[in-house]
């Protein structure tokens, strides 16, 4: 048990897929685990363990924002042992060269956030993925015939803005799309020495303002979902 999470010892498993919306992570256990048992509802943040082609897997909630999958992250590594935590998200896309329903397998997460320099000491505004999952999640595409992005993304602090446009950090680094987590999760796993990816599913077109539904969000996400149950 930690502070955030009221898993028993065990209840865990080594292998943790984390959604932002608790509620995705209840639709894959229903819909994709076997055996699939709840393990944690603290604060509605829901965390269940079942078994995908025999092997035990944990599916939760994260929250929006670094502050929030920092928490959740940390105590996942530091608490109950997990070995590697794969984000499963949306993003959003600052070209039209993305589509809706396009897959990004992140290499890197630029940020103005200061949570890695002030949490551990790391410095810069660029942290790449530390671990093999990454590279995992690229060879079971390969195999799975999935088209697959690796890119580096955005990762802001700030979803409203007063100033339309790309960000110079998102310029900097050629950031095609932007998201809200990555870069307090890569720095935990850095710091932590623990496996670690994030693989997005692009659910608006900022330029366009074409996105997916609140429903869509929640439950047409099978290629990514499935992707990410083959390669952990």
């Amino acid at each position: 048990m930690s502070v955030h999470i009221s898993a028993a010892a065990g209840e865990i498993a080594p292998k943790v897929l984390l959604a932002g919306d608790p509620l995705r992570a209840k639709f894959i256990a229903e819909n994709f685990l076997s055996e699939a048992k709840l393990v944690s509802s603290v604060r509605n943040m829901l965390y269940f363990t079942g078994s995908y082609q025999g092997k035990q897997v944990t599916v939760g909630g994260s929250g929006m924002g670094c502050a929030s999958i920092g928490i959740y992250s940390y105590e996942l590594y530091q608490d109950y042992g997990v070995d590697a935590i794969m984000r499963i998200g949306t993003c959003g896309a600052y070209t039209e060269e993305l589509q809706l329903f396009d897959l990004i397998n992140v290499s890197s997460s630029a940020s103005e956030s200061t949570y890695a320099k002030y949490a551990w000491g790391i410095e810069g505004d660029l942290i790449h993925v530390p671990g093999k999952l990454y590279h995992h999640i690229a060879e079971t595409a390969v195999q799975e015939g999935i088209e697959l992005k690796g890119s580096s993304i955005h990762c802001s602090d700030i979803f409203y803005r007063a100033t339309p446009g790309v960000p110079e950090i998102a310029q900097k680094y050629c950031c095609p799309a932007v998201e809200m987590e990555t870069f307090a999760l890569f720095s935990n796993a850095q710091f932590l020495k623990k496996d670690v990816a994030c693989l997005l599913t692009v659910s608006d077109i900022i330029p366009t303002k074409q996105l997916m539904s609140a429903e869509q969000r929640e439950k047409a996400l099978e290629k990514m979902i499935l992707l990410a149950l083959k390669s952990v």
